[in-house]
């Protein structure tokens, strides 16, 4: 009974020592990353819908341990058993699954290369998960798996057991592909043409593998039939097979390339990025370079659990949009295009949906990472040359999914926050197509636009489903392509257009409940109306998280609310009211209602975006006290850099860049304009390494998990009242010191002059 007691005094000792042992100085960001983080996810329940990504940042490609069925959108789930083989791959989400796929499994023993019999047992006690290297014992066969990428290749490392049995499988997977083996080159080639969304034309992954050990036997395979008389295989599900000996401990390499072009351009890719390079080579190198990405930002003074929390959501923002360009023979950047299915000139980015990322995850790379925006930016320009439209989710290309016309929210902000010498007259071209006309799909252009124009907003009863939601994105993308206008020095007929279609939220609210609802055709709104009725006039949310949809004009919510006073109250409602819901819409209730009702956090439903930048609305009505708790509350309840360590779907680096923006102490609300609301910094100290050589330092020594209110803050040594803070500010390099209490200053920041943008107030001025 004793020698119990002790092992528990000395369990509860470990687990308190991570939350209260205090880090002091970050030197290897890398080795802080849990890529298995949000990993424990399914159907009816996310905890971030993530995968190991093994990768270098913004790379081409990824690669990930499959778990899953080949084609199935939950590529790895931590509590699987089995692995059934190494994807490539360049899933964005499991809702929107994969393409540009195929993927590469040892075995030993008997032949097996379908999917189920090639599956092994393996235990995450003899996994290794790194963002730049990957390691797994497969039990069944007596293998360990190694892997470690560059941009469009990678190595693998294969140690095998002693056996005149060892194969190497490799799946092109379905809805047609080819494979060819060359035994005499140790090589294998092929493509796939599988992909999940959009309509990718002559879409084709083309892959390339050299294998640094001769073949004893290579066979073709297809759905479940093995050939053993063909080196090459085109079918509906192509396959191949090669095996060889091998010896206890034997190590078998491989180098493995892709290509959305050409098998020649594959191979163009594997000699630039793999060149002579070792296994070794490319893991220091894949190392350093996430380093170097991930140590623009040093945190100090969090404890243990806080920076391995940082750090992995950082890694979760620096992968999408992906690269889709590569560089040909000429040195030239090139990219297959989705929208011709021909090789064009410049560059091209995908896999990545605008009405998730617009909100941080671009204002981040703004911040942050502009160089690498610069290049998307260029990307979208070409997206629209060679398509006609601006993708509001690539996937690549246009897939049909999601609300919106939130390009206007990624291109303007990129250039209100300083991006040049691009071709930003195409992008706003661009921005006026998609804003004015239907697309050929509902998720490109607007849909609903003729009613949107004429009377104010979508409505409720004209058969275009989540109408209200449509509007307040609407009315805010306007706000965006107005800034963007103003910028450009666009004629001011053309300003003042999309001004006033910027407020055309206003037309949604309800005075009787002080929400936003649906309205018909005639000026009726919707009847009967449920504010806790999920979708319906609403995605994936209810009235309770759209009614904040306001993202440019809170002032102008504020008003219709009633003042400071009701408009406070009503955000501390979100957190008081029950989690009560109404699914009918769906008729079932969706994993974002469970992960809504399960966090104890009333109607906030942090799991998805629209109710994301909620918590800082309260600086806006003086009370930015509040904010600052909630945003504490939110990040150590609802992050955790474990299996289970989101609250909802991670979605390509948007609820991770909220974190790492609320980490440091304020966020983007109103993406296009140049403030970032405060709220308050997580740890003692901050430092972001700006690309033009300058620094912003975030001081709060005072900072523990009891002081999380702001008492006072110096902008480089002078007292600052105000809750927000400029992006021209930080970029000319920012000291920013905090004052940090266990009791919150309802004194600081409660002057109108201290609040941040809103439209209606630049309005009145322009009036007086």
């Amino acid at each position: 009974m004793r020698k119990l007691a002790m092992a528990l005094l000395l369990f509860i000792s470990v687990g308190a020592q991570a939350q209260s042992v205090v880090v002091k100085e970050v030197t290897d960001p890398v080795e802080w990353v849990n890529p298995l983080m949000g990993t424990d996810s399914k159907i009816s329940l996310s905890n971030g819908n993530t995968y190991p990504a093994i990768a270098v940042p913004w790379g081409m490609n990824f690669w990930t341990p499959q778990t899953g069925k080949m084609g199935h959108g939950w590529a790895y789930t931590y509590d699987a058993d089995k692995i059934r083989g190494f994807k490539q791959t360049h899933q964005p989400s499991p809702w929107m699954n994969d393409y540009g796929q195929f993927a590469l499994m040892p075995v030993t023993g008997r032949l097996r290369f379908h999917e189920d019999q090639r599956a092994s047992w393996f235990s995450h006690k003899a996994e290794v998960s790194k963002p730049h290297y990957y390691s797994v014992y497969l039990a069944d066969h007596d293998v360990t798996t190694e892997i470690t990428p560059t941009e469009r290749a990678a190595q693998f490392r294969f140690t095998f057991p002693k056996s005149d049995s060892s194969f190497i499988v490799i799946d092109a997977l379905d809805k047609g592909s080819w494979v060819k083996v060359i035994p005499e080159e140790n090589k294998i080639v092929g493509y796939s043409t599988k992909y999940a969304r959009s309509d990718p034309k002559n879409f084709k992954n083309y892959f390339v593998i050299y294998i640094d050990k001769p073949f004893s036997l290579s066979y073709t395979w297809h759905d479940s039939t093995l050939v053993k008389d063909a080196l090459e295989m085109n079918a509906d599900h192509s396959g191949a097979v090669v095996g060889f000996k091998t010896e206890k401990g034997e190590q078998v390499h491989l180098k493995v390339a892709s290509s959305f072009i050409s098998l020649d351009q594959a191979e163009l890719n594997l000699k630039r990025e793999l060149a002579g390079d070792s296994f070794e080579q490319t893991r220091k190198n894949a190392r350093e370079r996430w380093n170097q990405t991930l140590g623009r930002i040093k945190v100090e003074g969090g404890t243990v659990d806080q920076v391995r929390t940082f750090y992995s959501c950082l890694y979760r923002t620096l992968f999408f949009p992906h690269k889709m360009y590569e560089v040909n023979a000429n040195e030239e950047i090139v990219h297959y295009s989705p929208y011709t299915g021909e090789t064009h000139p410049g560059y091209m980015f995908a896999g990545t949906g605008f009405w998730d990322t617009f909100r941080a995850l671009y204002p981040f790379l703004n911040m942050v990472y502009p160089a690498i925006n610069k290049e998307m930016q260029q990307g979208l320009a070409n997206d629209y040359r060679e398509g006609g439209w601006l993708p509001e989710w690539s996937s690549p290309g246009y897939a049909n999914i999601m609300i919106g016309n939130n390009s206007a929210s990624v291109v303007s902000d990129a250039y209100i926050k300083g991006m040049r010498d691009y071709d930003i007259n195409t992008l706003y071209e661009a921005l006026l197509q998609g804003a004015n006309n239907a697309g050929p799909i509902t998720a490109v252009g607007r849909a609903g636009v003729d009613y949107y124009n004429k009377l104010g907003y979508v409505p409720y009863d004209v058969g275009i489903n989540e109408n209200a939601a449509r509007t307040l994105e609407y009315a805010y993308d306007d706000f965006a392509i107005y800034q963007l206008a103003k910028a450009l020095n666009r004629p001011k007929k053309e300003i003042k257009l999309y001004e006033k279609r910027a407020l055309n939220y206003k037309n949604l609210f309800d005075p009787q409940t002080g929400l936003m609802r649906g309205k018909n055709k005639d000026g009726s709104f919707q009847s009967p109306f449920n504010p806790f009725k999920w979708g319906d006039a609403f995605t994936e949310g209810n009235s309770w998280h759209y009614t904040w949809s306001v993202f440019h004009d809170v002032q102008g919510l504020i008003d219709l609310m009633g003042g400071k006073q009701n408009f406070v109250a009503k955000l501390d409602s979100v957190f008081t009211l029950p989690p009560v819901y109404d699914e009918s819409y769906y008729g079932s209730v969706i994993h974002e209602i469970r992960e809504m009702q399960i966090a104890n956090m009333g109607q906030y439903a942090h799991g998805n975006q629209p109710i994301q930048h909620m918590i800082y609305l309260y600086n806006y009505a003086g009370a930015p006290w509040k904010a600052q708790y909630w945003v504490r509350e939110t990040m150590d309840r609802m992050y955790m850099a474990t299996p289970d360590g989101y609250v909802g779907d991670e979605d390509n680096g948007q609820t991770s860049a909220w974190y790492v923006f609320s980490a440091m102490g304020f966020y983007p609300v109103t993406p296009a304009t140049d403030q970032y609301v405060l709220g308050a910094p997580l740890f003692k100290k901050v430092i972001v390494q700006l690309e033009n050589g300058k620094e912003v330092v975030i001081e709060a020594p005072a900072n523990s998990s009891g002081n999380r209110y702001v008492e006072s803050m110096k902008l480089n040594g002078k007292p600052y009242s105000k809750n927000w803070i400029s992006h021209s500010d930080l970029m000319n390099g920012a000291t920013i010191h905090f004052e940090m209490s266990d009791t919150p200053n309802k004194q600081r920041g409660t002057g109108e002059e201290d609040f941040p943008y809103s439209l209606s107030n630049e309005i009145k001025k322009e009036r007086r």
